[in-house]
């Protein structure tokens, strides 16, 4: 089992760019093998989840290729994917399994999908539902989990109203839709990240969005594309609150996207007194880029809740460092999601950051945090999740001699060089 060790720095200098964004990855590879024709996708992220997206669709009749910083990706167009002999591992990836589940329910053949044991306790029953009500025929583990055996063909556009807010349910179902007769309507509580439908857009499906109701017609050519993944606004907010919480730092993220549907944790860090400068606004692509500048700041707390929750899911574990060392209290709530991601992210982190100091309490549905707190360096444990380990190696940074974090291999799921990067910036 790896471990990270990390003593606390006097400050963060310097520019530094982060790897490419884990869901538009995901989706690059996804969508341009489903359209006619080669796409070259720049600043894939290199990460297990995304090599897992890779590998399913290898097993499925898809190429790939580089050339120069391009992966390059031989679509098949919508009906040219082949049986996969094999179950489809998806690892540890949610992400991997929602999407590919509405693209194979699509197919007139029968696939089995399934993950490590993390990936098959998480909940399914969410895109098994409404792709069911598509006419697709879908076996689960209880009726609920992962392995699943999907036998798709023939689907009918429906009407879905998310019973959740949840992106990937959304692109699970527009993903079906662009297979089914006729139109599908995906309804959302409040508004959830938009990466799905912008790149079907651009790639050419005929896809409408309309505050909380977006509709894709069925039966629509894709056409491959150049895609460029912007650096991800998730592994950027690492950086975002380290440089936050640690006096004299200031720092350049380069290339960072600030989709609209996505930035709230600028938002947020704002609202709590952060320095945080957007410059040199521009497009790659369907998504808009910036380049991100921050400096140190004294933070205080704040009531995060309501319509926001879904924009920032990701960056919660990273917040509650930042409230951390935040003046008065935080309140996080409307964030149940957390409980059903790669660990249970409320108890973990609670758990881990008492360890550290932090005067922090469990909610059903999010976390309270009293700040000011007086880190110090404990041993303390990933529980095999990515955003934890570095939220905890954030909160290192800050603390008071060493720390050493448990089972850290997990990192590499969506920024690896994660150690390398903040290395390279500690003064």
């Amino acid at each position: 089992m790896q471990e990270l060790v990390i003593k606390k720095i006097d400050r963060l200098k310097g520019a530094v760019t982060v790897p490419g964004d884990k869901s538009i990855s995901h989706r690059a590879v996804m969508f341009a093998a489903i359209s006619e024709g080669k796409s070259a996708v720049f600043n894939f992220l290199e990460s297990e989840d995304c090599q897992n997206t890779k590998k399913a669709f290898q097993q499925l009749g898809i190429k790939f290729s580089t050339r120069g910083k391009a992966l390059i990706v031989y679509g098949h167009g919508l009906h040219g994917l082949a049986v996969s002999p094999e179950p489809i591992d998806c690892g540890n990836s949610g992400t991997t399994m929602r999407l590919i589940s509405g693209i194979l329910a699509g197919q007139k053949f029968t696939s089995i999908i399934t993950g490590d044991k993390y990936l098959r306790r998480r909940p399914m029953k969410r895109v098994i539902a409404p792709l069911r009500a598509m006419s697709a025929k879908i076996k689960a583990v209880g009726d609920e989990s992962a392995p699943l055996r999907i036998s798709g063909g023939d689907l009918q556009g429906i009407q879905y109203i998310l019973p959740v807010a949840s992106a990937q349910v959304k692109s699970c179902i527009l993903l079906a839709g662009l297979y089914a007769a006729g139109k599908t309507r995906v309804i959302e509580p409040v508004p959830t990240r938009d990466h799905t439908e912008r790149m079907l857009a651009y790639l050419g499906a005929k896809i409408n969005k309309k505050g909380l109701k977006t509709t894709i017609q069925g039966n629509t050519r894709l056409k491959g594309n150049k895609i460029i993944v912007p650096g991800d606004i998730s592994s950027a907010a690492f950086l975002l609150v380290a440089a936050s919480i640690i006096p004299g730092s200031r720092i350049l993220i380069k290339n960072v996207g600030v989709n609209p549907t996505r930035n709230g944790i600028v938002t947020i860090l704002k609202k709590m007194g952060a320095k945080i400068t957007i410059k040199n606004k521009r497009n790659f692509g369907a998504e808009p880029v910036a380049d991100l500048e921050v400096r140190s700041a004294a933070l205080h707390g704040i009531t995060i809740a309501g319509r926001i929750i879904p924009n920032i899911i990701d960056e919660i574990p990273v917040l509650a460092v930042a409230a951390a060392l935040a003046r008065g209290k935080t309140i996080i709530r409307g964030a149940k999601e957390l409980r059903v991601k790669e660990t249970d992210r409320i108890k973990s982190m609670v758990s881990q950051l008492k360890k550290m100091g932090v005067n922090i309490k469990e909610q059903e549905d999010g976390l309270v945090i009293y700040g000011p707190a007086v880190l110090k360096g404990a041993v303390v444990n990933s529980f095999g999740d990515h955003r934890t380990a570095m939220s905890l190696a954030v909160a290192a940074l800050a603390a008071q001699g060493k720390t050493e974090i448990k089972d850290t291999e997990c990192i590499n799921t969506s920024f690896p060089g994660f150690e390398k990067l903040l290395r390279k910036i500690s003064v």
